[in-house]
């Protein structure tokens, strides 16, 4: 399994933080794989993944390219660069254009685990990626990124909640399949069989969330070190099973914001999530809470409504019947 050796004060200094190459990087595998994981995955595809195909055909070199840096178990370095905090996709895939031809020659072999095809022997690589990349950002990504933007802001306030309530453990444990903290400050970032990793002191651990059901880790040097995870699944599918029952009780949009808040949110995360105006989320939210179904809790400067435990026996009882 993969193991990284992290020192307690690295750990206190890791921090959330939103990457727009990630979320470009990780719409690029749900484009290749052709298949979503949810309804809004769905919609998604059936939207941009015509232009994604029709790109393809139009580069005989995208295709392999992006085949042979997804890889099987590991990710071309040059082609999934980590992100610093604050960087935009821009200052990311920079970095991806200014590989030497050779470096991005050897990535693509070791993803691979062999020799390159003929198709990919070549010097301009690094081009063709930052294009192919380019292109998923502008047509598939960009235009969604201020929605995408809060839905990811609300996984990380309400990782954020988590880790004031039960401390690091309980989160790294529910970042995504295969990630478990170890104690003695082992963090499994997944099931690979590959060297443990020391994590330097002083390096930047990040963890960033993508829309996509994806996750993979990455570093730069010794100096920075990320976990890409999917964020809650009820944030990126917008939307949660509400019972028939519940709806023709309390509302459909009232049912709708319980049916969300088994995860701490705020007003604007509900907006964002729900497409509900402002006005009308908190006059739902007032009610609610009057009678007793959700909470108001503080994280920060955040105010943040949940379900209260008679909020979760009406949601539950209501999926019963």
């Amino acid at each position: 399994m993969g193991l990284w050796q992290i020192d307690a004060n690295t750990l206190a200094r890791s921090r959330f933080v939103l990457s727009p190459f990630a979320e470009t990087f990780a719409s690029l595998r749900l484009l290749q794989a052709g298949t979503g994981a949810h309804p809004g995955e769905a919609d998604w595809l059936r939207a941009h993944l015509p232009a994604y195909r029709a790109y393809r055909e139009a580069d005989p070199v995208a295709g392999p390219l992006v085949e042979a840096a997804i890889g099987t178990s590991w990710i071309a370095d040059f082609f999934c660069p980590t992100s610093s905090v604050g960087e935009g996709f821009e200052g990311t895939v920079a970095r991806v254009r200014a590989t030497g031809a050779e470096q991005a020659r050897d990535d693509l072999r070791v993803s691979l685990r062999g020799p390159l095809p003929a198709v990919l022997d070549r010097d301009d690589l690094p081009e063709r990626a930052t294009a192919l990349l380019t292109f998923v950002w502008r047509e598939t990504v960009e235009p969604y990124w201020e929605r995408r933007r809060r839905v990811l802001e609300a996984d990380v306030v309400a990782r954020t909640a988590r880790v004031h309530r039960g401390g690091w453990a309980a989160v790294l444990d529910s970042l995504k399949p295969g990630t478990r903290w170890l104690g003695e400050s082992r963090f499994q970032v997944n099931r690979n069989a590959y060297p443990p990793r020391e994590i330097a002191p002083g390096a930047d651990l990040l963890f960033m969330p993508v829309t996509p059901r994806t996750s993979w880790v990455s570093w730069e040097g010794r100096e920075r070190y990320a976990v890409v995870y999917p964020c809650l699944g009820v944030l990126a599918e917008g939307r949660e099973a509400v019972p028939t029952g519940l709806a023709a009780l309390v509302g459909a949009a009232r049912a709708a914001l319980l049916a969300l808040l088994g995860t701490p949110m705020s007003t604007t995360q509900l907006v964002a999530v729900t497409g509900q105006a402002l006005g009308s989320v908190g006059r739902h939210l007032k009610v609610l809470r009057e009678a007793g179904l959700v909470e108001r809790q503080r994280a920060g400067r955040s105010v943040l409504y949940v379900r209260t435990a008679a909020g979760e026996v009406l949601l539950e009882a209501s999926g019963r019947a």
